[in-house]
């Protein structure tokens, strides 16, 4: 079965630093586009960032950028968020989700519903 597992999140206080896998099983994650999204209580599910599947571009969010960063690395079939000077408002639920095929090629124009699978999500908390 194809799987994907996100690890690395956590509390922090403000200005500190988490870092996010994302760990792919049953598939090759060079193949695949992944995005970054979270969810606040309350709030509507957003993408933070995403990688592509052919030339590794990236996008970031407005709000994060210049703080995060996304890397893959295909020897452990595994993407990275690196998460820098850690804000309250990024407090969230942080899910990483695949899409495979040609829209994979470019994600940033890619939207949510388009990837086809998704992690169960690990928590990031930063307080005040």
């Amino acid at each position: 079965q194809r799987q994907l597992v996100e690890s690395g999140g956590g509390l922090v206080h403000i200005g500190g630093s988490l870092r996010l896998s994302c760990s792919a099983s049953g598939f090759d994650l060079d193949y695949f586009a992944i995005g970054w999204f979270r969810q606040a209580p309350g709030q509507q599910r957003e993408g933070v960032s995403c990688i592509s599947s052919s030339d590794g571009g990236t996008n970031y969010a407005e709000s994060v950028k210049g703080r995060f960063t996304i890397s893959r690395d295909s020897a452990k079939n595994a993407v990275y968020l690196q998460m820098n000077s850690l804000k309250p408002d990024d407090t969230a639920a942080y899910y990483c989700a695949a899409l495979g095929g040609p829209r994979g090629t470019m994600c940033m124009s890619a939207g949510e519903n388009e990837y086809s699978y998704w992690g169960q999500g690990t928590q990031v908390t930063v307080s005040s």
